[in-house]
């Protein structure tokens, strides 16, 4: 890893526990009580059958809350979720995040004629096109790094993470910081690049 990655990590990290200090602690128990409206789409230990509607069981507490924070801010838009969270302040979505992160995720497979270029992209990246390994912020199993809020994808749906990355790639999701990092990795991926990362998540665990 060189040292410009490792002191971005470092940092994040860093950031990470700042924020953890100013959160209000999620409570787990209290959280299921709260996500009754999040099964519907979500599933109701949080992993979604429906493969638009991502699966949040064992997803990173500190990511869920963000994105919690981010959709009812208006800083992340997701259609299917506006005004939902709108009733809810800052303890009770940090007790859905404590939930859905306390949940075992589900693991789909990948199609057999897209892993070896989907793990070649996600464990390797493209030195040709300036891409990083996603290995970096999201580890080779895809377990993600809590700390740093960077995002668990193993097991996730393809056509979820397909979604998120085409829409990094093209400005219509914005909500990955001021270092758009996101942004910058899915603008070197075409299609057929994306198809493969996606399929090989969703069989990674």
């Amino acid at each position: 890893m060189n040292a410009f990655l490792s002191s971005l990590l470092l940092t994040l990290s860093l950031n990470g526990v700042v924020q953890a200090a100013e959160s209000p602690v999620g409570d787990p128990l209290a959280g299921q009580g709260k996500t009754a409206v999040c099964g519907a789409c979500h599933g109701p230990d949080g992993n979604s059958l429906v493969p638009i509607f991502p699966k949040l069981a064992g997803q990173g507490e500190r990511y869920l809350l963000k994105q919690l924070h981010d959709i009812k801010d208006g800083k992340r838009t997701v259609l299917e979720m506006t005004g939902m969270l709108a009733a809810f302040n800052d303890q009770d979505l940090a007790d859905i995040a404590a939930y859905f992160s306390s949940q075992k995720g589900s693991v789909g497979a990948a199609d057999p004629k897209l892993v070896e270029r989907g793990r070649a992209l996600f464990n390797g990246g493209d030195l040709e096109k300036g891409m990083p390994a996603c290995t970096g912020c999201h580890s080779p199993n895809g377990a993600g790094l809590a700390l740093a809020g960077f995002p668990h994808l193993g097991g996730q749906h393809a056509q979820y993470v397909s979604k998120q990355l085409t829409d990094f790639r093209e400005g219509n999701r914005t909500n990955d910081g001021d270092a758009m990092t996101m942004r910058t990795i899915a603008g070197k991926l075409s299609n057929k690049d994306i198809e493969a990362i996606a399929s090989y998540i969703q069989g990674l665990h």
